[in-house]
């Protein structure tokens, strides 16, 4: 409902609530205006939002239709639009269109207000070559506001031509003009352009030094990035929280602990910066991408305001550096403190939930999503298949991945890869030819589990068939894992001399990944010597290793050639190559209990012992 017009039969009558700001509007109208129009004024004056103004200007079409007022209502949407506030071009355009002398203020107001609606913001250049065409020159304040435009319709072209023009106009040198120009010129990608801006720009602030700093880390030029923060250091100006963020988020993607060291210290005695929670996130993502993960959880514990943000850095952070179980932990944490878990946490915690094998909380996860309503797409559908198949219930990841709405290339690269696993091959390579169907291309992850699924079925023909289709029809570059996959696929179905000749034409060197799988199949088939031959190989390229080692072992048992399986095993002692012992684990209420031979750190190892040597007398 708009506010209702009061009206009144008496020429003298004048409304109390007319207040003396609408005097200013009022001076807008005609000397022989009525009270009718004082009731409107003073109505359109607490106007707060263009949906009311649009109200209000719908009823005054019919009690007032005169263009005074059509000025009127122009001004107020000026004012509004001052406020940055989106606005329906379908709206501005045509009541711009009907004033007789709109002015410079109106056009900034209104392209402003267009700029700043993400859908709309090619409506401000529409209405910029308008006021153009009506002879009104741009100031300092219309040029942002249109790069600003074009900047949110990567309107690159467009943007040239307004640079070019606030150079006619001697605006180009204005700090304002040419940190909006560099943040255009940055958003398009053009990052070269947004350079000749920077060093051409006679006064230089705080945020155009920022700007420069981002552009070049969003381009990928992190060591760019962060060389030019210290130059803006060596010209004596310090940097805020936003200008640190930016380049600890440049330092974690080269993951250089040293310089990211460097950086908080500058935190420190930089008066300037507040640690604030934003910072603190930065500094923990930084530490944690650069190796660091004892540091990361002591600024983390300092801190003194957390969001959801901080417990996903350390949660997502421990999960990327393979720490799972302590990624966990931090999730249970997180949840005794009350902390509401978002579509990045709950993704963090069934990656390390598939990589340790604990069913009952990625099942935990599932319920969750459930209970508030989440539907298992995108990537928390993505994740959740993966857990499921990882954790080895492939029927629940099948039900979920044909539950998916919207499935992507990684969907499919879960599903596949964890038929595979199962040694469901066939349905693994029926679920590949369904993803030209759906116009998705598989990935080189795709083909891992394709070829996969192929060597443990046993398809031969077939598995050489996609190996090639990788370069002549998807134009992608087979890597070390592909070939690893074919000499493990050929090796299974006893063609060791072909898959001998296969490696030997690789067009890359091989690696033990790829030696490792033609050793397998030494011992599968018995080739004792050639597995000799290539044990030496690996030897050379991981001399660390007890893999290869341990391996070749089981190949001299398997030949009854112990003499030489108790000699490689005094070889391996002497170099100090321990065997890693085995590893078994249980999930119980959620926690994951470790076991290894002769190990007795378990909190409850005489229990378990003890239950052990009762089954062993039964």
């Amino acid at each position: 409902m708009f506010p209702k017009v009061l009206t009144t039969n008496n020429p003298s009558f004048v409304p109390m609530a007319l207040s003396s700001s609408s005097s200013s509007l009022a001076s807008t109208l005609p000397h022989d205006f009525n009270p009718q129009k004082l009731s409107f004024l003073s109505t359109l004056q607490t106007c707060k939002s263009i949906q009311g103004l649009k109200q209000i200007h719908a009823s005054s079409i019919k009690t007032m239709p005169s263009p005074d007022t059509q000025l009127t209502i122009s001004t107020r949407l000026s004012a509004l639009c001052a406020q940055s506030l989106p606005i329906d071009p379908r709206y501005a355009l045509p009541l711009l269109a009907q004033l007789r002398t709109p002015n410079l203020p109106l056009y900034n107001a209104i392209i402003r207000g267009l700029a700043t609606s993400n859908n709309d913001s090619i409506e401000g250049l529409v209405v910029y070559k308008q006021m153009l065409s009506k002879g009104i020159v741009p100031d300092n304040y219309t040029i942002p506001f249109v790069l600003k435009a074009c900047a949110e319709s990567r309107a690159v072209r467009e943007g040239e031509e307004v640079h070019g023009q606030a150079i006619k106009m001697g605006l180009a040198s204005d700090v304002y003009v040419s940190n909006t120009l560099m943040r255009m010129y940055a958003v398009c990608d053009v990052i070269r352009s947004a350079r000749k801006v920077f060093d051409s720009s006679p006064q230089r602030d705080l945020v155009s030094w920022t700007t420069m700093i981002q552009g070049y880390v969003k381009m990928g030029f992190a060591r760019e990035g962060v060389g030019l923060f210290f130059e803006m250091c060596g010209e004596n100006l310090q940097a805020d929280g936003m200008t640190l963020v930016i380049v600890l988020s440049a330092c974690a993607r080269l993951g250089d602990l040293r310089l990211g060291r460097k950086l908080h210290r500058y935190v420190i005695r930089n008066s300037n910066v507040n640690l604030d929670v934003f910072v603190g996130n930065a500094l923990v993502d930084m530490y944690l991408k650069c190796g660091d993960a004892n540091f990361a959880r002591k600024v983390f514990q300092e801190m003194p305001i957390k969001n959801v943000v901080s417990w996903n850095s350390m949660i997502s952070g421990l999960a990327q550096k393979g720490e799972f179980k302590e990624s966990l932990y931090m999730f249970r944490k997180m949840q005794r403190l009350g902390v509401k878990p978002d579509d990045v946490t709950l993704v963090a915690v069934l990656n390390s939930c598939a990589n340790l094998g604990v069913l009952e909380l990625g099942k935990w996860v599932h319920a969750y999503l459930d209970r508030n309503q989440i539907r298992a797409d995108g990537f928390i559908g993505n994740a959740l298949v993966d857990m499921y198949a990882k954790c080895g219930s492939i029927d629940q990841a099948c039900w979920v991945f044909q539950a998916m709405n919207r499935k992507d290339v990684y969907s499919y690269t879960a599903m596949i890869v964890g038929l595979a696993m199962h040694g469901q091959g066939g349905k693994a390579l029926d679920l590949f030819s369904e993803m030209p169907k759906m116009g998705i291309e598989p990935d080189e992850v795709t083909f891992v589990g394709v070829l996969t699924a192929c060597s443990h079925v046993g398809l031969v023909e077939e598995g050489r068939k996609y190996f090639e289709d990788m370069s002549t029809i998807y134009n992608l570059r087979p890597q070390l894992e592909h070939y690893g996959c074919m000499v493990d696929l050929l090796g299974r179905a006893g063609l060791i001399n072909e898959a001998e000749e296969f490696i030997r034409n690789m067009p890359i060197e091989p690696d033990a990944f790829v030696l490792g799988a033609l050793l397998g199949a030494c011992k599968i088939h018995g080739k004792v010597e050639l597995g000799e031959s290539v044990m030496k190989k690996i030897e050379k390229i991981e001399p660390r290793k007890d893999g290869a080692y341990v391996l070749m072992s089981n190949i001299y048992s398997s030949a009854n050639r112990w003499r030489d399986s108790l000699k490689l095993r005094k070889a391996m002692k002497e170099r100090n190559l321990e065997k890693t012992p085995g590893c078994s684990s249980i999930e119980l209420d959620g926690v994951i209990h470790e076991f290894q031979k002769g190990d007795k750190s378990h909190p409850k190892t005489k229990e378990i012992y003890k239950l052990l040597d009762g089954s062993r007398a039964i």
